[in-house]
């Protein structure tokens, strides 16, 4: 094979370039960059003796970055950068409670980095924060001078759904699945982008129960938490209503949820034994899933539940035989925070149950729509059931 001397010679001084060390120049001597690294003793959120809440994020290069929690409705508090790169700012005092916050930096809104207390979400995850109550502890708060039930996680495959899913089932102190004690059940279900762990994480159920029940405040009772998407778009609000999410998932409850939990727990049978319940999209799959079978369930409740279109008509049936649909409710229970954009929707359903002569009660309360609100329903709610 003939090459061009012209191809021949470059080549031998790319070689030469490329293999004889001494004709590269020598690299520069490189500053050295000093990166900014977070303080080892970074602590968010700090609370003082007098409920306020300091947060920090350490965030160099961030240009701005805010904090926003439930107390007081997600309004945003903008953080200040020190000379270390630590943005922090303190708000309060803050009511005590169990509070779910957010960062937001730059517009990208996360949880707390340095908080290992998290609200999973659908969407984006929060950080939670316990603001403690002086003198006795609060409902929510898990005390040492009680008994404690159990939670279990339950795996199972969905025909209706089409996947692999799982429910949090709560038994109160004393249950053993080896005895012969049966007990009631409350269906108890989340909002529009949480998960079915959202009301022991958030809610903190399971020890608002424990503490209940050992004030003889409330009858002992499993409690089943499942999830509240059975279509695709999983969580995504606008989607739910479109997608017939909340059809979908009636048909997960009874057909799916239910027996399994029937089969494997130690439950007392019959629609007087089982409640259903929820706060905002599940406090609207409640009221639909539950006045839509009496047969399986004799109490129903809505925590600032989400609108019904069409009420009146798709409870027709149910309001013009209030005598027969009274002997077949024991509690129909709604609750709602005044200040809370669904509380027109809570007030209305009121006034159409109360002209169609339906028994409930209307709690109405001052809050919006967060946990304060819910657990208060939940307090008021849960105490009521299964009662003689």
């Amino acid at each position: 094979m003939n090459i061009p001397a012209a191809r021949y010679a470059f080549g031998l001084s790319a070689a030469a370039v490329l293999f004889a060390p001494t004709l590269l120049a020598q690299p520069a001597t490189q500053p050295a960059i000093s990166t900014p690294s977070a303080p080892a003793n970074l602590v968010s959120p700090e609370i003082a003796a007098v409920r306020r809440l300091t947060f920090r994020m350490f965030a160099p290069t961030a240009s701005k970055v805010s904090v926003a929690g439930q107390w007081d409705n997600n309004t945003p508090h903008d953080m200040t950068k020190d000379a270390r790169g630590v943005w922090s700012v303190t708000v309060g005092p803050v009511e005590p409670s169990f509070w779910i916050y957010n960062f937001t930096m730059d517009g990208l809104t996360l949880a707390d980095p340095v908080n290992p207390q998290v609200k999973l979400r659908t969407r984006t995850s929060g950080s939670l924060v316990t603001v403690p109550a002086p003198g006795q502890p609060e409902l929510w708060e898990a005390r040492t001078d009680v008994p404690h039930g159990a939670l279990d996680i339950n795996w199972h495959n969905s025909q209706i759904a089409g996947d692999t899913r799982y429910f949090y089932v709560y038994t109160p102190p004393g249950y053993d699945p080896a005895g012969t004690t049966r007990y009631p059940v409350l269906y108890l279900l989340h909002g529009a982008t949480c998960l079915p762990s959202d009301w022991t994480a958030a809610g903190r159920a399971n020890f608002m129960a424990d503490n209940l029940i050992a004030a003889q405040r409330m009858t002992p009772m499993i409690i089943v938490m499942p999830s509240g998407y059975a279509t695709p778009g999983m969580g995504i609000t606008p989607t739910l209503i479109a997608t017939g999410n909340d059809d979908a998932f009636d048909r997960c409850l009874t057909q799916e949820v239910i027996p399994l939990v029937e089969k494997k727990y130690r439950t007392s049978a019959g629609p007087g034994n089982r409640a259903i319940m929820g706060l905002s999209m599940g406090g609207g799959q409640a009221l639909k899933s539950g006045l839509s079978h009496l047969d399986l369930f004799a109490s129903v409740g809505g925590f600032s539940a989400a609108t019904i279109q069409n009420f009146d008509t798709r409870f027709a049936a149910l309001l013009a035989d209030p005598a027969g649909t009274n002997a077949k409710l024991k509690l129909l229970w709604i609750g709602c925070g005044r200040q809370d954009s669904l509380f027109d929707f809570a007030q209305r359903m009121d006034t159409t149950l109360t002209a169609g002569k339906i028994q409930h009660t209307f709690f109405p309360m001052e809050g919006v729509h967060n946990y304060i609100v819910w657990r208060r329903c939940f307090e008021e709610a849960v105490t009521k059931l299964f009662r003689p």
